[in-house]
């Protein structure tokens, strides 16, 4: 097993520790560790992102998602799947899964759909090819508080101003909060980023910040925003959240045609 696997593993078992679900969503790891998922946003505004989704295991807030089309939603590989007792990945049941939509408060308001139908990408594995798509039951209708965000329109370039948002820990360790946050963070070049955290391809979005900022856990899968286009999707944090090292996030420009394939977009 890589170090790269063994982080994978321990990530996955922490999230059951703090979510109470069968190992959803991402973890924080130990110091120069990679594992899956605002520290140091703000609350956001009303229909700020009304493409920003809560996901739901079990009933409990696990990730985020955003929605693409009346039926689709993108989110994370990694918060669909765990391992095995075997080391296979397995795809939780979609019955397990909804989402609330249409409001920024975690807990109550908005609606409540139930997730149809699963797919995560065929080459997921390792925080790579970290995305996957769901099925709503029902089509959305759509209103102020919901809408669904374009993909990209070309490729994100480095240093650019990039928005994340979602109901992540706060801090390290921290509490989840109720209410929706966003902040902004700074897209790094493939170099910038494999020599800040010896890590990096060409699939992934390097997304910097100053220390006591950045992406935690029930972040995964939620979204990064550029020109109102939704540029990537929350992978991992390096050596725990709200270090200086930058966040990786699944480059969605790279993932267009795998997504156009397999919706109805």
């Amino acid at each position: 097993m890589s170090s790269l696997q063994f982080v994978v593993a321990i990530g996955l078992l922490l999230a059951l520790a703090w979510s109470g679900e069968a190992a959803p969503g991402g973890a924080a790891s130990a110091a120069g560790e990679i594992d899956g998922r605002v520290v140091g946003g703000v609350d956001a505004k009303k229909a700020q992102f009304p493409h920003q989704v809560s996901l739901r295991n079990r009933g409990s807030h696990s990730c985020g998602a955003s929605i693409i089309s009346r039926n689709w939603l993108l989110t994370a590989a990694h918060c669909v799947t765990y391992d095995d007792a075997d080391k296979q990945l397995q795809v939780y049941p979609a019955s397990q899964m909804s989402i609330r939509a249409g409001s920024n408060d975690r807990l109550s308001g908005g609606i409540i759909k139930q997730v149809a139908e699963i797919v995560v990408h065929e080459d997921y594995g390792d925080f790579l090819n970290d995305v996957a798509l769901l099925r709503v039951a029902t089509p959305f209708i759509f209103s102020s508080d919901i809408q669904p965000i374009a993909l990209p329109s070309d490729n994100t370039p480095a240093d650019a101003d990039i928005i994340i948002s979602g109901w992540g820990r706060l801090w390290q360790a921290g509490d989840l909060p109720r209410y929706m946050q966003w902040n902004t963070l700074r897209s790094l070049s493939l170099p910038a980023c494999q020599e800040a955290i010896k890590y990096g391809y060409e699939n992934m979005l390097c997304l910097s910040h100053e220390a006591d900022n950045g992406a935690c856990n029930g972040d995964s899968g939620g979204p990064a925003h550029y020109k109102n286009e939704l540029v990537g999707v929350a992978g991992f944090v390096y050596g725990g959240c709200g270090t200086k090292n930058p966040d990786g996030y699944a480059r969605v420009f790279y993932f267009k045609d795998w997504i156009k394939k397999h919706t109805d977009l």
